[in-house]
């Protein structure tokens, strides 16, 4: 399909969908607020499906059915899709909510996956941020046909997407565009609220989300696959000032997560998307923590930063990623020296492993090293850019083994390089090298000739690079 004839049956797919899916008062869904309905397969019931208005959260019965007072703020009800059945899309998009009709009557009828879904995987875009037609492009000539291709060499098995927000730079007539991506990649993909989706002149938070709402629906929800539950909040909170805003996640989704989290098992595999980090950018994430509480297999996955960086905080793993984007698509990597790229994820019941994959470059590709000359010695400079404490880094000289290299705070000299400078980079110079963690240095004699670091994470695989000193 064509970009024009896309964009053509995306606006017929807005305007049919969406109209009816703007925040209207609840008694305007049903007479008198009450929606009920039966959840079926094939023609037979489904127990323990949950539904939710955003407020209330409920399960079927053993015959399928399952009765909700809607919320008068209530917008949208939704379906947390059950392990064991497809994500309902249009166009790669999910679509897991509706609007009931003036009868309070809802069905959902699911469709079981054809596979088991234990073992599956899932991929996080963050801040694929496109401005205008030349950022476009660029997404559709390198991110979008490499993330194909991982999506290709994954076979059979099952895949979705989340995008952890800013979907656009503030500019909703690219939200098509965003959705034709999608569709080329393929695969269901889910989407996160980010602060450049936002509605900026549309007084508070309570209004802001409206267009992205018009287009992907609810900004928190959950779902389903395997032994894995995944919940999308929205961390954004608008403080009415244009582009003011912070992280925060309201008590209405505190309390609506620790209604959806009684329903899950305590051992399962918990994915938490947003688009602020919570570790240092949310200002209750202690509250957020203490609904988090009894699980011990929690992984946060955010963006927003531009730079990539792992935290473990309470026993929960945050992967802070690495945009699409990189340096808002005017270099290949992000402030940090990160490459722009994705996170790839693979579930095994509820053991998760992942890597991150550089857009245009071999998976195997995990790290960039760099040597200069200084006064009478040489320095190497090694940049792992999805280390985490688990992690081992070693470097080599001329073959001999030389130890761990010593972490050190500093900057990609590529970063330093493309961005340092009111001029650059152009034609978005406010984009500058930013100091990382993840850096690994050490100085030797300017006699070495060959220069080796091999990098192992805490999976065990080892990745390698190699230079001339």
């Amino acid at each position: 399909m064509n970009r024009r004839s896309f964009i053509q049956k995306s606006t017929i797919l807005t305007t049919t969908l969406f109209v009816s899916l703007k925040s209207f008062p609840s008694s305007l869904f049903t007479v008198d607020g009450w929606v009920s309905g039966t959840v079926t397969s094939k023609g037979k019931a489904v127990a323990g499906t949950v539904i939710s208005d955003g407020y209330s959260v409920v399960q079927t019965d053993k015959s399928g059915n399952y009765q909700l007072k809607l919320h008068e703020l209530a917008r949208f009800v939704w379906i947390s899709t059950p392990s064991g059945y497809e994500f309902k899309t249009e166009s790669s998009i999910a679509r897991h909510y509706y609007k009931p009709d003036t009868a309070g009557k809802l069905n959902f009828d699911l469709k079981p996956l054809k596979q088991d879904d234990n073992k599956h995987n899932f991929i996080i875009w963050a801040d694929p941020q496109v401005k205008n037609k030349k950022d476009v492009q660029q997404m559709m000539e390198t991110s979008v046909p490499d993330t194909r291709d991982v999506v290709k060499s994954m076979g059979k098995t099952l895949v979705h997407g989340i995008s952890v927000g800013d979907l656009v730079w503030d500019n909703f007539d690219l939200f098509p565009a965003y959705d034709e991506a999608i569709a080329k990649i393929g695969i269901p993909f889910f989407q996160a609220l980010g602060n450049h989706d936002q509605d900026y002149r549309q007084g508070g938070d309570d209004t802001s989300d409206r267009t992205f709402q018009a287009h992907y629906g609810p900004t928190y929800y959950s779902f389903n696959r395997g032994k894995a539950h995944y919940v999308v909040l929205d961390d954004v909170r608008y403080l009415g000032v244009e582009r003011t805003y912070d992280g925060y996640i309201t008590p209405t989704q505190l309390e609506w997560l620790a209604k959806d989290l009684a329903l899950v098992p305590k051992d399962a595999l918990l994915i938490i998307c947003l688009h602020i980090p919570v570790h240092n950018s949310v200002k209750n994430k202690e509250d957020f923590y203490a609904v988090l509480k009894d699980f011990k297999n929690v992984h946060i996955m955010s963006g927003h930063t531009h730079f990539n960086k792992n935290v473990v905080k309470n026993g929960i793993y945050e992967h802070n990623h690495g945009t699409v984007c990189g340096g808002w698509w005017t270099g290949p990597i992000c402030e940090d020296g990160t490459p722009r790229g994705y996170g790839v994820y693979q579930v095994d019941g509820t053991n998760l492993t992942w890597y991150y994959k550089s857009t245009g470059r071999d998976r195997k590709e995990q790290l960039d090293i760099y040597v200069d000359t200084l006064t009478n010695q040489k320095r190497l400079i090694a940049n792992v850019w999805n280390y985490d404490p688990a992690w081992k880094v070693e470097y080599f000289l001329d073959g001999k083994a030389m130890g761990a290299l010593a972490q050190q705070d500093g900057y990609d000299p590529l970063a330093v390089k493309l961005y340092k400078g009111d001029k650059l980079p152009n034609p978005r110079p406010f984009v500058e090298p930013r100091s990382t963690d993840h850096l690994f240095m050490a100085h030797f004699s300017p006699d070495v000739k060959k220069v080796k670091v091999i990098a192992t994470d805490r999976f065990g695989e080892k990745f390698e690079a190699e230079t001339d000193a």
